[in-house]
């Protein structure tokens, strides 16, 4: 099986709309299940990406085989054109390396508030919160660039169509 974690209801959205999921509640969370998938919406934050990973490891029964898929929105540099689909292999948190995986990927910086001065190269708020409460499992993480430190103008629809136009890249990267 293979679980996404979303921060937000607009980056789960694309799912939705292309799978044609139907939603419930667990937790408090809003869960999206399809044949192949199960995704969940963590809000924004390290602690609300934390609790919705431990959601999915306490209610579902997890395989060695399962895979973990952080997905959403990051601000980047000039270097990245918005909508550009990058892949983590590592994070920088509070001064600390941690290796996602061994694919020869993006470093992101995961931070606390958002940013709105281009200190970092790729910038999230959840990846941390994601990879800490999977610690020795299959993950991936994919960041769709949607500003390069302008957060003020990230809108719903925005934020939708360039997770929309991303979903088959990341399917294809995760059956490999």
């Amino acid at each position: 099986m293979n679980y996404f974690v979303t921060a937000l209801k607009s980056e789960a959205q694309a799912f939705v709309d292309k799978f044609k999921l139907k939603k419930s509640k667990l937790d408090g969370f809003t869960l999206f299940q399809h044949e192949l998938f199960v995704l969940i919406i963590s809000g924004i934050g390290i602690q609300n990406a934390t609790l919705a990973t431990q959601t999915l490891l306490k209610n579902f029964h997890i395989t060695n085989h399962d895979i973990f898929i952080n997905i959403g929105i990051c601000g980047a540099s000039k270097k990245f054109s918005i909508g550009d689909l990058v892949e983590m292999s590592a994070i920088y948190y509070q001064g600390e390396f941690f290796k996602v995986n061994e694919y020869n990927g993006y470093n992101i910086t995961c931070v606390n508030e958002a940013e709105f001065q281009e200190r970092y190269e790729i910038v999230d708020m959840e990846s941390y919160g994601f990879y800490n409460a999977l610690i020795n499992k299959n993950i991936y993480i994919f960041k769709v660039v949607s500003d390069h430190f302008e957060p003020h103008t990230i809108t719903k629809e925005k934020t939708k169509q360039l997770l929309f136009h991303s979903i088959e890249k990341i399917l294809q990267r995760i059956q490999q």
